[in-house]
């Protein structure tokens, strides 16, 4: 690690402003897609003489100056697409640390065979080829230009054998001090099929197989929240045998989900009227899944509407 990189503070905690940089073809915009799930607020192709004027527009304060959680958080992608600009990085990066300012920079790399292999795959022109120039050629003059940024750089990821996947989940662990299961949020809700199933959820599980309390007279005007509709649904066999194939389930889904790096996750459970069985049973798996240590919020889509619908 350069004299440089060691100025820079571990990362104890988030940075306020991450650089992506590195080879074209490594990964920059996979970088820049994880950082914007992780809250960044993402600017791809800034040239380097904007970073300054960006961090006084954010707000950006050295850490001693600032107060704790008060900063907006940034990613920008410096690279040489901004032509000639791009020179101006190291000076730019001298001015943030005269600052304060908690920064880090990494930088995506791979090897000439992969990144033409990339290009090849894409179809796309690399930034640097003009005229006649070959792909190859590119390559090679974009690793001569950017060698002193790769010094300096606080991390270096090498992308040549990685999935998307797993480039993903290593940035994830360089800057985000919370795992991969805090980053999920999962939405469960109950519905009514009669007023039509919800458009965005990522699953729905259909419990109109249950016995309907609407038709006990006595329960037909409570709801699922109530607790003599939740015994009427929970303390039947066919409810308890149902719970313990779902949860099963989800404790073999969740972990698949929180693995492919899913951020948003919508659980929607209906029956016909959404009054009744639904309520009761999205309330026991936002439960459940909160004891698993999911960030939950549970909602009941139709328990407002007036009583009349099975």
């Amino acid at each position: 690690m350069s004299n440089e990189q060691s100025e820079q503070p571990l990362l104890s905690e988030a940075p306020d402003l991450v650089i992506i940089t590195g080879m074209s073809g490594a990964g920059r915009t996979e970088a820049m897609h994880t950082l914007e799930d992780l809250g960044y607020f993402c600017i791809d192709n800034l040239p380097p003489a904007f970073l300054i004027d960006l961090v006084k527009l954010a707000g950006l304060q050295s850490r001693s100056a600032r107060r704790s959680g008060s900063a907006r958080r940034l990613a920008v992608v410096c690279d040489l697409r901004a032509k000639e600009f791009f020179s101006t990085l190291t000076v730019e990066l001298a001015l943030l640390r005269k600052k304060g300012l908690f920064y880090t920079m990494i930088f995506l790399d791979a090897t000439d065979e992969a990144l033409l292999a990339r290009f090849k795959a894409s179809r796309r022109r690399h930034p640097l080829c003009e005229g006649d120039m070959t792909i190859t050629e590119g390559i090679t003059a974009e690793r001569n230009l950017m060698g002193s940024v790769r010094e300096i750089a606080n991390f270096i990821i090498d992308t040549s054998k990685k999935e998307p996947r797993a480039l993903r989940k290593e940035i994830h662990g360089l800057i985000s001090q919370k795992s991969e299961q805090d980053e999920l949020r999962v939405a469960v809700s109950s519905f009514g099929f009669k007023h039509n199933s919800p458009h965005d959820a990522d699953i729905i599980i259909d419990v109109r197989f249950l016995p309907n309390p609407y038709y006990e007279e006595k329960l037909r005007a409570q709801t699922g929240l109530d607790d003599a509709v939740r015994s009427f649904v929970l303390d039947r066999a066919e409810t308890k045998e149902f719970l313990h194939s779902w949860y099963d389930l989800l404790r073999i889904i969740m972990p698949g989900y929180v693995a492919e790096g899913k951020r948003y996750l919508s659980l929607a459970i209906g029956c016909t009227g959404g009054q009744h069985r639904s309520v009761t049973l999205a309330e026991e798996t936002g439960a459940f899944l909160k004891q698993l240590g999911y960030q939950t919020t549970v909602t009941h889509r139709d328990l407002q509407l007036a009583e009349g619908a099975v």
